[in-house]
């Protein structure tokens, strides 16, 4: 399986669209700090993730969720979320 999922910083408010073929392990580097990518951003929660068979199905949808589109469509699909978490804004950063 090939997975696409979304975290929430805790302390800046902000996501981080990633996708790897194994999610607990992926997780795991991301709470223990081990992902340069997020190591600054912790705490870090899991909040949305979808699984595809194929790999090429599973980076067309990452790019689509980093796209302002794919943006949007998460605020939507994780509206009672937001509505208690805040989301950092482009313009907060």
């Amino acid at each position: 399986m090939f997975f696409v999922y979304v975290l929430y910083s805790l302390k800046d408010h902000g996501l981080y669209i990633g996708f790897t073929t194994e999610l607990d392990r992926r997780m795991g580097e991301h709470q223990q700090g081990e992902a340069a990518s997020t190591a600054y951003r912790l705490p870090m929660k899991l909040v949305y993730y979808e699984a595809y068979c194929l790999r090429e199905d599973a980076e067309s949808r990452e790019r689509f969720l980093k796209s302002g589109s794919g943006r949007i469509y998460l605020k939507k699909q994780l509206r009672a979320f937001f509505a208690n978490n805040p989301l950092r804004t482009s313009h907060d950063a």
